[in-house]
């Protein structure tokens, strides 16, 4: 994909909320392609805001009973199937029927290692959209209307019914395009401008990695990179930390802020970690640099400890100030 325009958040477009609960669900991932248009390049491996490609897809299903990646072996942040297609570089539909003998769930999400803004809302809907109808499966299309079977959600019974009609009259599926598959599926589709771009080429990839650096997406895309880096699989409120950062900064001084929060952690992970230890500690910390800045007041004391800094002179914290 190399047409751009300014991508906005996330799992936005026109992908409709979920309505049924998805069902349990397994992942095949497909990252054994050429990658010709890149020059022969480790496309999976490439990194987009520190990440591996491939690791940002794998984050995006790790709500999958069995994720199964079809490639050689490499190291991801995440437990996952190897499969292999046969034979090696037969195409992405040799690819799938062969992460698909590695499934067992009703549902089978099928992914392409190419998706940098791909997140777990989008496969969530994708799900949902699949359990509320009568289809086979459930496909993005990117905003110019072009259908991404790779970004799609499926009943893995229709897709072994339809790769069985394919091989009846043939030694394999080596060579064949996707399309001889799912042109004989009933599918239904949804649009998704932002999960469905794709990085075909180095422009792509420039494309991504200056996105992720936007102001309203870099503080979420590098606490996700963090997470998977840390091996930390925990949701927690990021406006409560940086809260209690710019109080920190502000009432105390301004390397108490990344001090403070670390010693949060390290109290939350003590308690048993989990969101509310983080709140809890978070919430004392805060509380404590309230009552130094309260004191501080109280007796003319620089709040900071620096008689030559304005009051205002420390940056608020926050992403958005």
């Amino acid at each position: 994909m190399t047409a751009y325009e300014p991508l906005g958040d996330p799992g936005a477009g026109t992908v409709p909320a979920p309505g049924a609960a998805p069902a349990a669900y397994d992942a095949v991932v497909l990252a054994g392609g050429a990658a010709r248009r890149l020059g022969g390049a480790d496309k999976p491996g490439v990194r987009v805001g520190g990440r591996a490609l491939l690791d940002r897809v794998l984050a995006a299903c790790a709500g999958a009973r069995t994720t199964v990646v079809v490639a050689d072996h490499r190291p991801t942040v995440r437990t996952v199937t190897w499969a292999r297609e046969d034979p090696p570089g037969g195409g992405p539909l040799a690819a799938l029927a062969a992460g698909l003998r590695q499934t067992t769930a009703e549902h089978v999400v099928v992914l392409s290692a190419d998706l940098p803004f791909l997140a777990g809302r989008t496969v969530g809907a994708l799900l949902s959209a699949l359990a509320a109808s009568d289809a086979d499966g459930v496909l993005l299309s990117d905003a110019d209307g072009r259908d991404q079977p790779l970004v799609a959600a499926y009943r893995a019974s229709a897709l072994r019914r339809g790769l069985a009609t394919l091989t009846e009259d043939r030694a394999g599926l080596a060579g064949l395009p996707l399309r001889r598959l799912t042109g004989a599926l009933q599918l239904t589709r949804v649009t998704d401008a932002v999960a469905s771009f794709d990085c075909d080429t180095w422009d792509d990839i420039a494309t991504a990695r200056a996105r992720i650096r936007e102001h309203g997406h870099v503080l979420d895309e590098w606490i996700s990179a963090a997470k998977d880096e840390l091996g930390i699989d925990l949701d927690v409120d990021t406006g409560l930390l940086l809260d209690l950062a710019r109080d920190a900064a502000h009432g105390v001084a301004r390397p108490a802020a990344p001090l403070t929060t670390f010693l949060v952690g390290y109290a939350a992970g003590r308690a048993g970690g989990g969101p509310e230890a983080v709140a809890e500690a978070a919430r004392k910390a805060a509380a404590l640099a309230q009552r130094w800045a309260e004191e501080a007041a109280e007796t003319g004391t620089p709040a900071r400890g620096k008689p030559d800094m304005a009051p205002d002179a420390t940056p608020d914290t926050r992403p958005d100030a």
